[in-house]
This record gives C-alpha cells, structure tokens and sequence, in this order.
C-alpha cells in the first residue's frame, strides 16, 4: 500500500520509509506523485493539531493515506514556549536565529533552571 509522506525534510522522509517498509507501506511523497500540495498554514495550538492539518490536507489533495509531523522545542522557563512556534520563533525559519532568541530570553535565567524537550507528534489520515 502507498502512503503519501507530507514533508519537505529529507531526513524525515528517510525515517519514515525506514519505518515504514517493514509494514508493507511504500512512503512516497507529492514529488513522487507528479505534484505539488499546497502549504499548509500551521494554526493549531498543538503539535497533534498541526500534524494532522497537514496530514488531512496531504489525504484530501491525494486520494492516499497520508502522514505528517509537527515537532518543536518546549522549554519550560520560558511557559513552554517556543512549541508550536519553534520553526519560526525568531520570525524565519532559521534555526540559529530561533536559538539566539531563545538564548536571549533565558539570560535571567539560571543555568540550571534551562530545562526543555522535544516533542514530535505523528498523524496519519485515510480516505
């Protein structure tokens, strides 16, 4: 069975296959379709709502079963932030702007205080 992967991150769709084709699942992407799908505007509050906009989205334009991420940073001097928001926190998407602002809204913090995680969040939708 062919799911459609809706990512633009190599390494993740790479992840993905790797995960995948032990299933009998054939992870392709709109390239290996012949197209292009739309972007879609992230306005979930959480990671699972994100991912699932973009798996709904990727499903609907394609007729396929389709799997999307959303993932971020959440540290928790800062009240989670910036989670949702990681990719373009500082504005961009450049990560080593959204470091630096992140660096900058510790510096009253203390070290040891500068806990975080990572989330990643996976849907998958069918037709």
């Amino acid at each position: 069975m062919k799911y459609v992967i809706a990512t633009h991150n190599a390494h993740k769709l790479i992840e993905l296959q790797r995960i995948l084709e032990p299933l009998g699942i054939e992870a392709v992407t709109d390239r290996d379709l012949g197209m292009k799908l739309p972007e879609v505007e992230e306005t979930g509050t959480t990671f699972a709502e994100n991912a699932f906009l973009k798996a709904d989205s990727a499903c609907k334009e394609t007729g396929l079963p389709a799997i999307a991420d959303d993932s971020g940073l959440v540290v928790d001097a800062l009240d989670g932030r910036p989670g949702v928001y990681s990719a373009r926190y500082a504005g961009g998407h450049d990560d080593a702007d959204n470091n630096r602002k992140i660096l900058e809204n510790l510096k009253d913090v203390p070290k040891e205080k500068r806990s975080a995680h990572f989330v990643s969040v996976i849907a998958c939708v069918f037709p």
